[in-house]
């Protein structure tokens, strides 16, 4: 008969449920799909003519990079410092479509091929325009313990 042991000083403290689970597996799959479309697009763009447009097609590739980056801080959000890393990118994403976005249909001259982030995202259906708020209110109704404490203390 094994008797329970309780939980010591070096054993770490049980995470509350669950994290990755309903809304927040669709919001890892659909930044996943968008890494994996802007490296694609990126890619060959860059290949076939950077040239052309190097601007437009250098934004592509960093949006890819900040899906990546969103992407996995949204997976390994458990921990204090992904989670942190999950707010810069998806705020940084936001900054960036609305920018981009912005200027793209301000100044069209400067994009003559379109990226991801052009046109607020509207060859990828607005979805560029959509996920970072979907991104940020899921992180805000999500937060880890550390940033519970740290908000609350404020």
């Amino acid at each position: 008969m094994t008797t329970p042991v309780a939980p010591s000083a070096h054993t770490a403290a049980p995470v509350a449920a669950k994290r990755m689970t309903g809304i927040g597996r669709v919001l890892v799959i659909v930044y996943a799909v968008m890494a994996l479309g802007a490296t694609g697009r990126s890619f060959v763009q860059i290949v076939e003519r950077f040239d052309h447009a190097p601007l437009a097609f250098s934004l592509s590739a960093a949006s890819a990079l900040v899906y990546i980056l969103a992407t996995l801080a949204l997976i390994f959000s458990r921990r204090e410092a992904w989670y942190r890393i999950a707010w810069v990118a998806i705020v940084f994403e936001l900054v960036g479509v609305l920018a981009i976005g912005t200027v793209s249909l301000v100044v069209p001259e400067l994009f003559p091929e379109a990226t991801v982030w052009s046109g607020f995202g509207i060859g990828y259906v607005f979805i560029p325009l959509v996920l970072p708020f979907l991104g940020l209110w899921w992180l805000f109704t999500h937060r880890t313990r550390v940033a519970a404490k740290t908000g609350s203390a404020e």
